[in-house]
């Protein structure tokens, strides 16, 4: 926290929660570069992981990521060989996006370095805390994602 910062910014739940966002975007930045990856590429092969091949705007839906970014996305991956990009036989138009078994051994990797920032940025916390934490945050945005 910036000791520097007014005390009243230092009380408020919006300061906090944009400070502390800031600190999380910084460590998960950074330990993903640490391993090849950003954080797109985290988004994209979870969500192929998850949910199976999809087209490009299903996936764009599916991971949160402007078709704009996704595009540059898959190119990057695929140039890795951790996604294939086939034509749908449904539309020969459209792409689908499959995860390949070096993007699942990827992914994995990826899963152990968040799961390692997860424990830097929340080490202050209990177990018991951090599933406070989560849970409250979690309803937070619930409640918010259904106004926008």
């Amino acid at each position: 926290m910036d000791p520097t910062a007014p005390e009243r910014l230092r009380t408020l739940p919006s300061w906090l929660l944009t400070q502390t966002a800031h600190h999380a975007h910084r460590l998960v930045t950074q330990g993903l570069s640490e391993a090849g990856a950003r954080g797109y590429h985290y988004r994209l092969l979870a969500a192929l992981d998850e949910s199976g091949p999809a087209s490009q705007a299903t996936l764009g839906r599916r991971s949160a990521i402007h078709l704009s970014d996704l595009v540059a996305t898959i190119n990057e991956l695929a140039d890795r060989g951790l996604v294939s990009r086939e034509p749908d036989p449904a539309d020969r138009r459209r792409n689908v996006i499959t995860i390949t078994a070096d993007g699942r051994r990827h992914l994995k990797r990826l899963d152990k370095q968040i799961a390692r920032i997860q424990d830097e940025l929340l080490a202050p916390l209990s177990g018991h805390e951090r599933e406070q934490l989560t849970g409250l945050l979690a309803r937070l945005l619930h409640h918010h994602a259904q106004d926008a």
